[in-house]
């Protein structure tokens, strides 16, 4: 299939001929659709806390910020393309969407409007003011969301990375120093480093912390080959194959190489201004304080276990801890099992990645949804689902879930020894799925890994809590900006 020029290009991309035949042989086959059985609810998946818990789980989250290492992780790659899709639309071919009204006549709301205002000056002309935000102007139709200008303040506007520094600073704090890492594209990272030269300075004196930023980039090596229709390689005109980026399950790998005790992870651009931010950092503090809870009591049953070694009483502890504490439905199995094997299995099940995620009320936005999910031999688990990973005949759980993903995620990634965990061991590879895009005109198909808080995190402990719609307020289009959230 592979001619000597291919073989060359998959090295120079960090992939191996074995690799590339495996993402063919997905494409042949297909990915399955997740065995759900019912969506979670308040109840039964997901938790609701009351003012005590938030207090009691903020105190315990503050103790262990002292002396913990915390990062906020943001994946920030990408141009804003989608962002501005009915403004090039406009601009390129004269179609006037919906939304280009509203957007010229709100265009002095907007953040970026002094900026913009001086780019085009006293210009009438609707196309030519289009024209000055995507392009040549404030050219933000190449930008990457997290330079955006998203929030007006009295002193000056702020960029969703600003919105994310100061975010950092309310909960991410830990002896005086804030972690920050953000996944950027290669051609953005000098700007990302000018932004951070300008404002960082501001920031740590308003805030009385020192910020330390990384990055990290979407790795060559995790892209996947694109195929025909019929399943053959698709190839350019000069003949050699087509790599695409594998979707933001590829930072799996990004955030494997990433050394704390707990990592807040949040999509660049669901950021509020600061007269919105309460919720957000008091939920954050007490999603993170109910992980260290959970965690200090794993770590005390599985350094139990080492000592004891199998043991009937013990195992009757550590599996009431795994249903009733970290959701988790023991196979059918299980008390057909010899001690042995239940302490083999219960150790497997416990000294596993864990991550508390926050779950919005349903209100018509999109998102992926909370859902028990059944696993070999009766088991049960909890996960994150889009619509696409389930089967047409189970449309109606979409129906029934009350609540969805807005990607609000606190992340244990060391085991009771203090080691890393290896995250890709917990990635459940046939989560992956098929789109349908197009190249020069040409129809193709493409591969996405599992999703980076969907399949590439299906085997952690999993934690649902409800947290409030004031901590979800996205800007997947341009005029989302407008939104009273926003202004």
């Amino acid at each position: 299939m592979f001619t000597d020029k291919d073989l060359i290009q998959i090295k120079a991309h960090g992939l191996t001929p074995q690799g590339v035949e495996k993402q063919m042989e997905n494409f042949r086959r297909g990915f399955g659709f997740l065995p759900v059985d019912r969506a979670a609810v308040a109840g039964d998946g997901i938790r609701i806390f009351d003012k005590e818990q938030m207090d009691r789980f903020s105190d315990i989250y503050t103790e262990r910020s002292r002396t913990a290492r915390i990062v906020k992780f943001v994946p920030a790659s990408g141009a804003a393309t989608r962002m501005f899709k009915e403004l090039f639309e406009f601009v390129n071919g004269g179609k006037r969407g919906k939304g280009i009204d509203p957007l010229l006549e709100n265009i002095g709301r907007f953040a970026f409007w002094p900026e913009l205002k001086k780019a085009v000056g006293d210009e009438q002309d609707p196309v030519k003011i289009v024209s000055a935000i995507v392009g040549k102007g404030l050219d933000y139709g190449s930008k990457p969301k997290a330079l955006i200008l998203f929030h007006k303040y009295a002193d000056g506007s702020r960029t969703a990375a600003e919105e994310h520094l100061v975010e950092g600073a309310l909960y991410a704090e830990a002896g005086g120093r804030v972690n920050i890492h953000f996944t950027v594209s290669p051609e953005h990272r000098a700007e990302f480093d000018a932004l951070m030269e300008r404002v960082l300075p501001r920031y740590e004196e308003l805030y009385g912390v020192k910020f330390r930023i990384d990055y990290s980039v979407q790795k060559p090596g995790t892209d996947t080959i694109a195929v025909t229709p019929g399943n053959e390689p698709f190839r350019e005109a000069d003949g050699s194959l087509l790599f695409r980026p594998a979707g933001h399950g590829a930072l799996i790998e990004n955030l494997n190489e990433i050394d704390a005790d707990l990592i807040f992870i949040k999509t660049v651009d669901n950021v509020a201004p600061d007269r919105l931010k309460a919720d957000t950092v008091a939920y954050k503090k007490a999603l993170a304080g109910l992980l260290v809870q959970l965690q200090e009591e794993a770590f005390a049953l599985l350094e139990t276990l080492d000592r004891v070694g199998a043991d009937d009483d013990l195992n009757r502890e550590i599996a009431g801890f795994l249903e009733e504490e970290l959701s988790c439905r023991l196979p059918e199995n299980y008390t057909q099992m010899t001690t042995e094997a239940r302490s083999t299995l219960l150790r497997s099940l416990l000294d596993r990645p864990i991550r508390v995620c926050g779950m919005v009320r349903n209100e018509g936005e999109p998102g992926g949804g909370p859902f028990w999910v059944n696993e070999p031999g009766g088991a049960q688990s909890l996960q994150i689902a889009e619509s696409s990973q389930i089967a047409p005949a189970q449309a109606e759980l979409m129906k029934r879930a009350t609540h969805f993903n807005p990607v609000d995620l606190v992340c244990g990634v060391k085991d009771y020894k203090g080691r890393k965990f290896d995250l890709l061991r917990y990635v459940d590879e046939s989560t992956g799925f098929i789109s349908s895009k197009s190249k020069d005109g040409r129809e193709l198909k493409a591969q996405e890994l599992p999703g980076l808080w969907n399949g590439a995190m299906a085997r952690w402990n999993t934690l649902f809590v409800e947290v409030p719609i004031s901590t979800f307020s996205p800007v997947k289009v341009v005029n989302d900006l407008l939104r009273p959230q926003h202004q």
